[in-house]
């Protein structure tokens, strides 16, 4: 495991499910939950999440030979999920989940509520199964989800942190920077598209000129 390659694969994941994106679903559950709760869902969460991680990771080249998946319809089909959740975020839409009032303040409707923003990000499961198909070696694979790993436990340890500042956090602040974020997500959603479209040798002009 080479410094430069896992600090590369480390800076990939941080930017799709490190503590910018994840912090803001943890703020929206610490309006519901007690703090003793939100801790445990944090736990629960990271935990599944590393577990999907790891099987993503590790088994990457032979899930797309088994499901005949191309990099490049991984990419397409990636980049619409999450532009279709960030899209989701802008317009207050709670896809995949219950709106905020109908939630309840248990440890199974608290995970529930992670599974697409963390558990199973489209765009980290994404970035996994492409990082983890590109070179074909273990050492390599190991890398990626040493990186993955890494950057959840991170996560995890920002939410044990500030749970009393997300705690804190009034509700209308919430959902602004949640639409905030849909649009900056939405973003990265249509490049993962334009990468998908490129890989594929449709001429796509980034730059509009």
């Amino acid at each position: 495991m080479t410094a430069l390659s896992y600090s590369a694969a480390f800076i990939t994941f941080f930017s799709v499910v490190g503590p910018p994106k994840v912090l803001l679903a943890f703020a929206g559950l610490a309006q519901n939950h007690p703090m003793g709760e939100l801790r445990r869902i944090a736990l629960i969460s990271s935990a599944a999440a590393i577990l999907v991680g790891l099987l993503t990771g590790i088994t990457a080249p032979w899930l797309l030979d088994l499901f005949h998946i191309s990099t490049p319809a991984l990419q397409l089909a990636g980049g619409v999920i999450f532009f279709i959740y960030a899209v989701g975020l802008v317009l207050g839409i709670h896809l995949g989940t219950e709106s905020p009032g109908e939630d309840t303040p248990d440890l199974v409707s608290g995970v529930r509520q992670l599974l697409m923003p963390y558990v199973v990000s489209p765009l980290a499961l994404t970035a996994v199964l492409i990082e983890g198909a590109a070179r074909d070696s273990w050492s390599w694979r190991s890398t990626v989800v040493g990186a993955y790993v890494t950057v959840i436990v991170v996560d995890l340890l920002c939410v044990v942190v500030l749970a009393r500042v997300l705690r804190r956090t009034h509700h209308a602040t919430i959902e602004l920077l949640g639409r905030l974020l849909g649009l900056l997500l939405a973003a990265v959603g249509v490049d993962l598209v334009l990468d998908g479209l490129t890989s594929l040798g449709v001429p796509v002009d980034r730059l509009g000129h």
